[in-house]
């Protein structure tokens, strides 16, 4: 089936209120939306989102419980042996350069911010292993500062929304950031992030059963029938 054709003259203000429209319904389809990395505090949440990196969320949530109750502190951290960190973080892959992302981002959060999880993009960005991606989680669900999250899934989605045609994640972010207003940043970035998970696969998604169907201009890429479209719909948790 042909594809939905969004007019090549869309105007500004029409692609504003179809992002906003699509934002709304993707808030009804998944009211419950939130981070799935598992975390108490800021630490824990920067460390997590360190180790997501090339892994799945349930990975490193299998992970982190044993990691968590021995490294308590950005001093635990700072301080900790490179082996056995490697040792316990080796499912998540990458295991060697994320120990040296942790430790050094530890160490600057003691040096520089006297061992607490800055607040500040410009200053999350310049801790090691840290960039604009891991900091906006960080800021967004543990500090409830707006942040857009520019993953994979998120990137594929606002292609195949037709909200961009950037690729480059720092541009998306800035595109995005005009669309929505900024107090929806972190629960537009989890819902983009879910619908990807659950139902706009990279590869097969799931058009039929996709409740912004009428809005896409990328539906048919997918089946389009919805007994065909509803077997590919995962349900999650994906966490």
């Amino acid at each position: 089936m042909a594809r939905n054709v969004i007019p090549a003259g869309e105007t500004r203000l029409a692609l504003v209120r179809r992002a906003r429209r699509m934002d709304r319904i993707l808030a009804e389809t998944y009211p419950d939306a939130h981070c799935e990395l598992d975390f108490r505090d800021p630490l824990e949440l920067l460390v997590a989102t360190i180790l997501s990196a090339q892994c799945t969320d349930k990975r490193v949530n299998l992970v982190t419980p044993t990691l968590f109750e021995k490294y308590r502190t950005a001093e635990d951290y700072a301080a900790a042996d490179r082996a056995e960190l490697e040792e316990m973080i080796r499912s998540t892959g990458f295991f060697r350069a994320k120990a040296a992302s942790i430790i050094g981002m530890a160490q600057a959060v003691c040096e520089r911010h006297g061992g607490e999880v800055p607040r500040r993009l410009a200053d999350l960005v310049k801790l090691p292993g840290v960039g604009r991606k891991t900091a906006n989680v960080v800021l967004g669900n543990a500090y409830g500062v707006p942040g857009i999250t520019v993953d994979t899934h998120f990137q594929r989605l606002v292609g195949r929304f037709g909200w961009t045609t950037e690729t480059d994640p720092v541009k998306i972010e800035k595109v995005v950031a005009e669309l929505i207003p900024r107090r929806d940043w972190t629960m537009m970035s989890h819902r983009l992030i879910w619908h990807g998970r659950r139902m706009c696969h990279a590869r097969k998604p799931a058009c039929g059963a996709c409740p912004l169907s009428a809005l896409c201009p990328s539906y048919g890429i997918g089946p389009v029938d919805p007994v065909q479209a509803g077997k590919l719909v995962r349900p999650g948790p994906f966490s």
